[in-house]
Order: C-alpha cells, then structure tokens, then sequence
C-alpha cells in the first residue's frame, strides 16, 4: 500500500494547450469538433494506400509550416519529417494559446513588448515515436547503388549516398522535435526527448510537472508528435495485428474503445503540446489558468513486452502512485481520460487496472474516449487526451466518446454518446501506456482553485 505524500513544492499550473490533429490545428477546433461528435478518422490521400489490407488513417488537415515559425527560419523546415511538423506546429498553437511572449512570437510580430519568459528558465520535455524516413528520397538513393539487379554497397558509398541530402538523417532523429522547438522558441532550460512509445507524452508531462515543482524551471512546453500515417507506419501496425481491418466502408465506425465488437486501432497523426508552468510565474503575467498538476505516477508491464498485462496491474499502480503523489483517494476522481486504442488486449488491460483502483463505481465515474474521432498516433496520442480531460475540466463538460455506446460487460464506463453533458468534476485521472515496451503513465489534474 502506497502512502499519501502530499507535495508541498512548487504548485504547477496549465495555462496553454496545443494540438493537431485530424479534427483541426489548435485546441478549438479539436474540442468544437469532438463536442460536434465529428470524425477525422477517412481513407488515407497523403499516398497511396490501396495495397494495404486497410486504407484508413485519422490525416491532419494541410498545413504550411511558414505559419508557425519566424520568416528566418523556414529554410530550416526543408529538414523537418513530419513528426518534426506536427510537433512544431503544436508548439505554437500552444504558446499563442498561452499568450507567451517568446522569440518565435516576437519575431514574427505577433506579440507587443517585452518577452514574458526567461529563455533560461524555460524548457521543453517532448515525447517522439519512430520517425518514418522518406521513401521516395530514400529509395531514388537505394536505386542508384543497383548494379546488375543486385544491391552494390559499393556503389551506394560512391553514388548512392551522394543522393542523399547531407543534413539528411537530422530529419529523423527523434531528439529533432525537440531540437527545432527550442531553437524557434528559445528555450534554454532543459530539453530532455522521450522515447517510450506512446507512453511518450504523459511521462514527458509528468517529467515537466516534476522540474517544475522542484524550482529548475518557471514554464515548460511539453507533450508529444507522432505520424503513423505513411506506408510503414500503417503495415507496421497491421503486421502487428493492431489495425483494425474490414471496415474500410465504414470509417466513422471504425475505431471502437472498449466496445464488445472493437477490433483494433486507426493509425493517425498528430501532436499536443501543453504549456505547464510555475503558478506564481502564470499569476504574475496575468495568464489564464485551465488547470493544475496535483500527480505522477509511472510504472513498468513485467508480463511481456510485446502484450499487456490481462490483469491491468501495471496501469493500477501508475494510477496508484499518481493518486498518492497528488495526496488524492480514488474517491475524489470525478472524470477518467481513458488511452483506449480499440485494440482487444490493451483495452481490456486498461478497464482491469481501473477496476482494481475504482472498483464498482468505474461505470459511475465520467469518462472520455477521444480515439474514435481521431485514430492513434502512438507517441503524440496520450497528449491529446490530456489536452482534451484539461478542457472537460475547464469547461464543466463532458464530450461524446464516439463508438463506446456497446461496452463489453467488464468494461462499463461513464461515456456520453449523443451530445456533450454538464460534468462540474474538480479532479481528473488521464492514463497513457506503451502498446510494446511496456512503460505505463498517469496524472492527477485538478480544477485551478486560488
């Protein structure tokens, strides 16, 4: 039994949210559309997906990166994978949403006056995936080393490498994300990448909640990006037997989280970003607070790293040590931000950990399921969730969870399905975990109270 460590540091506030995703970039349209019970969820145009056993992918509308970087810096964009974009992007969102003054909104005449940020004490923890490298680019290099039907390795050191840009692996480093967020908005403080599948963004939420409350930093940017949606990212969930597959005609049904007929995942693309930062640093310059970090909690699936635990035991102590980091009993949860994939195993994975924390009042306690809108997206999926449990709380509402209307028996959930409710819930629990590795991750989010 875990006791109660109530933390008397720092109190760590939510004061700017981020997001893209294939509901829309910034939080609003996500939030108007999940209200709306609209889905991004459609067969997939970025390629062409016909020789797939599923075309379906959640696609973030088109965007231009010159939107969310100084005029300076848009040659540096030649060099961004797309997870390196969605990650970008969501920075912004989050930082104009925050209303910070930093070099990125100064330079790009957004803002009046000084910067409201120490640079020195502003830093980034984002959450990366793997980085899907550019197929065209690399296989025009792969073809210019063939040699009589065969792969020369000879000729690739002469001529196919020479096809290569020579900043060519800096677009799929995973620590990249990270990099270009700082530079454009000169965060000095710490930078830390983490890569832990998509348990990504919580532990990078929970690690920014944790230098914040100790005094090492003042605001820190984190969460996570990931795109799922290219060849290898949607064959590699499919190979797995986590993609959902034979409902191709009906994409808006699709994903089903924690239903009786779910039957697998909707790979997707996207980032959310979160602004967390110091409370005294928020009420100085006036920001508006959506909400406080009062836990974290992480854990590891010793059951196997390629299948989660059936009994749910590594998620309940996640939930366990978040509840008892926030000095919060399982009584006081009024909302749950589920991960729920719509996969058959980790579904039931994650109900059988709320069980063994909530008990019989799982099905009493408001939940959310936003992957039934918008896909997964692995290292950027759990951000999103946050993003959205924080919005639930601040606005007193709780939006449909689309495709959860025929629970399977053990997982009975507070879901909505017809039209958003009035939930004046004051604490929230939201988990993520890694579908392979095994990492789990949950917080404790709070309504702000002076």
């Amino acid at each position: 039994m875990v006791e109660a460590q109530v933390n008397d540091e720092r109190r760590v506030v939510v004061t700017g949210l981020g997001t893209v995703t294939a509901l829309g970039i910034g939080i609003e349209p996500l939030w108007d559309g999940l209200l709306a019970r609209r889905c991004g969820i459609r067969p997939v145009e970025a390629f062409d997906a016909s020789g797939l056993a599923s075309v379906l992918g959640g696609e973030t509308p088109p965007f231009k990166m010159g939107d969310f970087v100084p005029k300076g810096y848009r040659k540096s964009t030649k060099v961004m994978a797309r997870d390196i974009m969605l990650a970008v992007a969501s920075a912004y969102t989050a930082v104009k949403d925050a209303g910070l003054k930093t070099k990125c909104m100064v330079d790009r005449g957004e803002v009046e006056g000084e910067r409201n940020v120490d640079s020195t004490r502003f830093g980034a923890n984002i959450g990366a995936g793997l980085i899907c490298a550019d197929l065209p680019e690399l296989a025009e290099a792969l073809a210019s080393a063939e040699d009589q039907g065969e792969f020369s390795y000879a000729k690739w050191g002469v001529e196919g490498m020479a096809n290569l840009t020579p900043l060519w692996l800096l677009k799929f480093l995973p620590n990249m994300l990270g990099c270009h967020v700082t530079i454009v908005h000169d965060c000095q403080a710490a930078s830390n990448t983490i890569t832990c599948g998509d348990a990504s963004s919580h532990l990078a939420i929970g690690e920014a909640f944790r230098t914040i409350a100790r005094g090492a930093e003042d605001v820190c940017i984190c969460g996570g990006a990931e795109s799922k949606v290219n060849p290898m990212g949607i064959a590699r969930q499919q190979l797995l037997g986590r993609a959902v597959l034979g409902r191709d005609d009906r994409p808006e049904r699709a994903c089903r989280p924690f239903s009786a007929d779910r039957a697998g995942l909707v790979p997707a693309e996207g980032g959310g970003l979160l602004i967390l930062e110091a409370l005294e640093h928020a009420q100085a310059r006036g920001a508006r607070i959506y909400a406080e970090v009062l836990g974290f909690g992480a854990s590891g699936n010793t059951h196997d790293y390629r299948t989660p635990d059936p009994e749910g035991r590594g998620i309940a102590q996640a939930i366990r040590s978040a509840l008892a980091d926030g000095g919060v009993s399982a009584d006081e949860i009024e909302l749950l931000g589920t991960f729920g994939p719509g996969t058959v195993d980790h579904d039931a994975s994650e109900a059988k950990g709320y069980r063994a924390v909530f008990g019989k009042r799982c099905p009493e306690i408001p939940a959310l399921a936003v992957k039934g809108a918008l896909g997964h997206n692995g290292a950027g999926s759990g951000a999103v969730d946050v993003a959205v449990t924080v919005m639930s709380l601040y606005n007193n509402t709780l939006p449909p969870s689309l495709n959860t209307e025929a629970p399977a028996a053990e997982m009975q959930l507070g879901f909505v399905q017809d039209a958003p409710v009035d939930t004046p819930a004051h604490r929230a629990l939201t988990v993520g975990y890694a579908l392979h590795g095994g990492q789990n991750a949950a917080l404790v989010i709070g309504k702000y109270q002076e």
